[in-house]
């Protein structure tokens, strides 16, 4: 046992219990140790959930734009890899929006940095760009999958909704789902749109 398969198996057990309900006791049982054999390898639980979010980061391929791919579309196709890889993990946008930077996350970050920069981008428009995706990805994700909105379809429905909202209620009976693939990319849209006017 090392600190990757350890990490490998925390993902594993994250993705059946939740965030809430993953504890180093219960990691150690699922690994057929005592808790103390964890501890020579993490110090805490927090240095075990900063591993965790630097090895789900760090799973995603880091390639610049593709030939004849400018570099929005580049930061939306980013953007939509990073929710799908959120979304593979149960709790995933909280694991990684409540734990460290370490060094091997940084270094990421500062690549995907230059690769706005080589583009045309000043430093400070590259850092902005991709601080705003991240954000918007990370929160879309956060709402996607948090229990509130699993627990919400009865209150959200058109029908219970019209009266204390009906603005929202005729968006919602119209396919307009605050949640999900379209709620996605339409905000993705606007984003991206809004940088327009920086780089080349």
């Amino acid at each position: 046992m090392n600190r990757a398969t350890v990490v490998e198996a925390a993902l594993r057990l994250l993705d059946e219990v939740g965030l809430d309900a993953l504890s180093v006791r219960r990691l150690a049982a699922e690994l057929g140790v005592k808790s103390p054999a964890l501890y020579w390898h993490f110090r805490n639980k927090q240095e075990l959930l900063d591993e965790m979010s630097e090895a789900l980061q760090l799973s995603q391929d880091l390639t610049g734009p593709r030939s004849g791919e400018s570099w929005r579309e580049w930061l939306a196709r980013r953007a939509r890899e990073r929710r799908r890889l959120l979304l593979r993990h149960r709790d995933g946008a909280r694991l990684i929006s409540g734990t460290a930077t370490g060094p091997a996350v940084l270094a990421r970050f500062d690549a995907e940095l230059a690769v706005l920069v080589q583009a045309g981008l000043s430093p400070v428009q590259a850092l902005r760009s991709v601080m705003a995706i991240g954000h918007y990805v990370t929160g879309f994700v956060l709402a996607e999958q948090s229990e509130h909105q699993a627990q919400a379809p009865d209150s959200m429905a058109p029908g219970p909704l019209a009266e204390r909202a009906p603005h929202l209620a005729a968006a919602i009976g119209a396919g307009g789902d605050p949640q999900g693939e379209d709620a996605f990319e339409h905000g993705l849209r606007m984003l991206v749109s809004g940088l327009a006017g920086h780089g080349r």
